[in-house]
């Protein structure tokens, strides 16, 4: 599995040169009212199995969460069945907050 700092997700998504990466937040809806990355679509970990067929098996998938763990699990998951380019986010939303959009509320 690949992983990936929040700056440079960030860089990733402002190079207009590059396809962008599918945003897959898998935290719980409460979470992801309270903050979320832009374009990150919700998809809480424990309905990503029954879930799985809205996603791209070939294109790239930044999972993410709150710190990263539940991401991860997300993430080797998807690989078992198949996915051939899953990204975990180091840190989650967190570090996103930390490192790139200081005025996101954090928890």
């Amino acid at each position: 599995m690949q992983t990936l700092s929040a700056p440079d997700l960030a860089a990733w998504l402002a190079d207009e040169t590059l396809a962008k990466p599918f945003l897959l937040d898998v935290r719980e809806p409460n979470e992801y009212q309270y903050c979320r990355i832009p374009n990150a679509v919700l998809m809480p970990m424990q309905s990503v199995p029954e879930r799985m067929s809205e996603l791209d098996e070939e294109a790239p998938i930044v999972c993410m969460c709150h710190h990263g763990v539940r991401s991860m699990q997300v993430a080797r998951y998807l690989e078992q069945n198949g996915f051939t380019n899953v990204i975990n986010l180091t840190g989650g939303v967190h570090a996103w907050a930390q490192q790139v959009d200081p005025d996101m509320p954090v928890y």
